[in-house]
């Protein structure tokens, strides 16, 4: 599975920006996630979605992100509102299945204060 991530770039605290993931191919059965890695730090999980839509959020994120799936497009999308500073990070899109994972190439976002 191939993985194309878009969306992300600047925005001032308080503002909001959308990250899209688009997968080459049938996702349906799989968790689709979004990460990040911010500098000097280790990658940690943002949001994920289960194939029946159960959701998971991280705690410095919940109630400001929202993570869908559009099965029929092969996408997953990660809305982020009411962005601080501290979200700044290069967003990554996995998809995983058991033993199978597979990332994209990551995507950018800065939130200046």
């Amino acid at each position: 599975v191939q993985l194309q991530a878009s969306g992300g770039g600047l925005v001032q605290a308080g503002g909001s920006l959308r990250v899209s993931c688009a997968a080459s191919r049938s996702s349906s059965s799989y968790f689709m996630g979004w990460y990040r890695q911010a500098p000097g730090k280790q990658r940690e999980l943002v949001a994920s979605i289960s194939p029946g839509g159960s959701t998971n959020y991280a705690d410095s994120v919940k109630g400001r992100f929202t993570i869908s799936r559009d099965n029929r497009k092969n996408m997953v999308t990660l809305q982020m509102n009411s962005l601080k500073p501290e979200d700044t990070a290069v967003y990554y899109c996995n998809v995983a299945r058991g033993v199978l994972s597979y990332w994209g190439q990551g995507t950018l976002v800065t939130v200046s204060s």
